[in-house]
């Protein structure tokens, strides 16, 4: 897997790029058929999920079988890497890179620090409400609200959140108060229209538990490298367009037209950046069977009934 840095205008470091090949079908599969879903790891069903027929909210039932794809984090290495989302990214991206039951695919994928939830709380409500509220409840089973926050964009963990006063997200507390809490790693899944919690589910309940805003890295597809290359190719012919057009214009009408560089160059770092790192739906595989199959795994999972 070949990693590559990724940086915004100002020179700050934005997320990582991630380029997968020789990866065929995942290790944590989601597969779809006439508005079912159903998230295997391994051979384990994880998630199963049902689109209601109005198409605004989406039943889902989760099994207990998730097995988080990162290993747990020594505090004193916590502690070094500390505010460096860089630091973290690389090392989320080794462990995904190795596990055989990640969610990972050939393709071009982005790990960024720059989740739209962190720009959602608009009222600016107090962290542990505005978190508390993007967190999708029930166990086993729930529903994920595609009205909701102005189109669902929830966080659906993919085992039970633990209790605060769970050992676990006590020791995590901790680390939320001194400002050396690891990342949340999310995956946006499009099918769902929402966030899962690949790993840091106790971490997450930490940060709703002492009201700071959990540090994320959120990781997601996006355009394919032949794309990237002709959206390239497109962009900069058109720069060039551009900057020749302003210099007919300035040798016409001098300085009172602007230098065209100063002008269509941001235009053109934009868009170079959207095409590298801009989201692309999930990726689903046809589920076996259809709908029936789905059904067959639903009521072998929920001892004879559909998700919630």
């Amino acid at each position: 897997m070949r990693r590559t840095d990724v940086f915004g205008d100002d020179g700050a470091w934005t997320g990582l790029s991630l380029e997968v090949e020789s990866r065929g079908r995942p290790g944590l599969c989601p597969f779809g058929a006439e508005g079912r879903f159903l998230l295997l790891q391994g051979e384990r069903p994880v998630l199963l999920a049902a689109v209601a027929d109005d198409l605004c909210e989406v039943g889902f039932r989760r099994t207990d079988a998730y097995r988080s794809v990162i290993p747990p984090t020594r505090a004193a290495a916590a502690r070094e890497a500390a505010g460096r989302p860089d630091r973290w990214a690389y090392h989320f991206a080794e462990h995904l890179a190795q596990t055989p039951e990640g969610p990972l695919h050939d393709g071009r994928w982005l790990l960024t620090p720059e989740s739209p939830l962190l720009r959602w709380n608009h009222g600016n409500r107090p962290p542990s409400a505005y978190w508390g509220e993007m967190i999708v409840e029930g166990h086993p089973g729930g529903v994920i609200d595609w009205f909701a926050h102005n189109g669902s964009w929830e966080i659906l963990p993919l085992r039970p959140m633990p209790d605060r006063d769970d050992a676990r997200v006590k020791a995590y507390r901790k680390q939320a108060r001194d400002g050396s809490l690891p990342p949340v790693l999310l995956w946006w899944v499009s099918g769902l229209d929402c966030h899962v919690v690949l790993d840091g589910h106790a971490r997450l309940a930490a940060a709703v538990a002492e009201s700071v805003t959990p540090p994320l890295l959120h990781l997601h597809r996006t355009a394919p490298g032949d794309e990237v290359a002709a959206g390239t190719e497109r962009a900069a012919a058109e720069y060039e367009a551009e900057l020749a057009r302003f210099a007919r214009l300035r040798a016409r009408h001098g300085d009172a037209v602007p230098d065209g560089a100063g002008v269509v160059g941001p235009v053109l770092a934009r868009r170079l950046e959207r095409l590298r790192t801009e989201e692309r739906p999930t990726w689903a595989w046809p589920l076996p069977g259809g709908r029936d199959g789905w059904g067959r795994v639903a009521r072998e999972v929920a001892g004879g009934g559909p998700p919630a």
